[in-house]
């Protein structure tokens, strides 16, 4: 296997800012504006991981492509990390929003789109009731909240490198076997080991030893992991998961934020899953913020007997903007026009192009890199086997190396997401995007290896 001189890497990753910063002086401009008023320069603090000297700032975006203040026209394959998997602004979805804008934006009343959206919800993923909030990390700790509530218990469990959003109790790894607070981890309100436990994923025995306390309220998991690398789970491993936690009493709750790129019910249905809850944000609304979390008629029944009318606005549930008009009115139009099954019919074979493409490469130039594909996702990671779980993946993690296979896309017009190697397909990508970045990858993968 081929193994990458260092110093050439570290001359390449020079050369390539140098370029970059040649090619965006109105971003540059801007950015230096920004840092007078903008803590760090970004409206967000995840805009300052991308591998340039500073961010580009967009102009406009449709479709698959986005143009920056300089000009400049990027294929986009990170699309808001899944944010905008519909593609930016389908024009669908963007009549419907102009449309509610101006019959109100939001009323804390219901309007018919939240029927048609809770009916198609529960076409698709098979639970019975769902509610609506403003992003996954929020729907995910409601169905934290509601799970600790009907079990009475105080922990829940999630796997190795798991992400799911900002929830507090998800931000614990493993170190030598013990529970811990994640590198990075700001401000944690309590040690997570207090309200976590954590197992490494495809390790069914250590799910066993997690739950046999009788202290875990619910399970909170990707059915594949996606944040750390694609990992898939083994054959069967969701079967005989399902049935430890109904042995111990734990629920059991499937983050679809990421899966969903499966198809138009993700995995829970495309993989026959059988959740107490699923959450699903990001895309719902073609990036109009929006999330839905949904519920089985067991877990209805359950939280129904135990909360008062009165005290519903108190509990930590809800939110002024959650299930708001316009949102609803987005969900309904990206449903019913976008993430159909058609659009799946078509995206996941250019994943699965983007995904050959790369693997010939790594071949090609003997890399021990690998390729993994999930539905219209796929992703490549440093290591010759493709992992079975977060530990695995992240010790492979590199991140020069990543930084430079990023900015080398970036100066030739591709975006990939910045927190890792992921591709996402959407309605409007082409076969030729595909194969503009796998001549590129190409090219950087002949320049570390000559």
């Amino acid at each position: 296997m081929t193994q990458i001189n260092r110093q050439k890497l570290q001359a390449l990753c020079a050369r390539e800012q140098q370029k970059f910063i040649a090619e965006h002086s109105q971003s540059a401009e801007m950015y230096a504006r920004a840092r007078k008023s903008l803590l760090g320069g970004v409206p967000m603090n995840w805009m300052r991981k991308w591998a340039g000297a500073f961010p580009i700032f967009v102009a406009r975006a449709k479709g698959a492509h986005f143009t920056d203040v300089d000009g400049r026209e990027y294929v986009d394959l990170c699309l808001g990390d899944t944010g905008a998997m519909t593609g930016h602004s389908p024009d669908v979805v963007a009549d419907a929003i102009a449309k509610r804008v101006r019959e109100g934006i939001t009323l804390m009343l219901p309007t018919e789109d939240s029927i048609w959206v809770a009916d198609e919800l529960k076409w698709r993923f098979g639970l019975t009731y769902w509610q609506f909030a403003l992003t996954a990390t929020d729907a995910n700790r409601f169905a934290i909240r509601i799970a600790r509530e009907i079990t009475q218990r105080s922990k829940i469990m999630v796997y190795n490198y798991c992400y799911h959003g900002t929830v507090d109790e998800s931000f614990a790894s493993l170190r030598d076997g013990v529970v811990g607070p994640r590198r990075g981890n700001i401000g944690p309100p309590v040690n997570p080991a207090e309200t976590t436990r954590v197992v490494e994923f495809n390790d069914l025995n250590a799910v066993e030893d997690a739950l046999k306390h009788h202290d875990v309220a619910v399970v909170l998991a990707e059915p594949a992991m996606t944040n750390v690398g694609i990992i898939l789970p083994d054959a069967g491993y969701w079967k005989a998961a399902r049935e430890l936690t109904r042995k111990y009493g734990t629920l059991l709750l499937a983050d679809e934020t990421h899966t969903i790129c499966v198809g138009p019910g993700g995995c829970t249905r495309d993989w026959k899953l059988d959740p107490d809850f699923v959450v699903f944000g990001k895309p719902i609304g073609s990036g109009i913020p929006g999330s839905t979390y949904g519920c089985t008629e067991e877990v209805a029944e359950r939280i129904s007997t135990r909360i008062e009318l009165e005290d519903c606005d108190v509990g930590g549930i809800g939110g002024t903007l959650a299930g708001n008009a316009l949102s609803l009115a987005a969900m309904r139009a990206t449903l019913e026009n976008v993430l159909t099954a058609r659009a799946f019919e078509a995206m996941i074979p250019l994943a699965t192009q983007f995904a050959d493409g790369v693997s010939g490469e790594i071949k090609k130039h003997a890399l021990p890199w690998n390729v993994q594909q999930l539905g219209a996702r796929a992703e490549y990671t440093f290591r010759e086997k493709p992992p079975r779980n977060g530990g695995e993946s992240a010790a492979a993690s590199d991140f020069e190396l990543e930084r430079f296979l990023h900015l080398y896309a970036l100066n030739r017009g591709v975006l990939l997401t910045p927190f890792h190697n992921m591709a996402l397909m959407c309605p409007a990508t082409t076969e030729a995007d595909v194969d503009l970045h796998t001549r590129i990858f190409a090219e950087a993968a002949g320049e570390l290896t000559v």
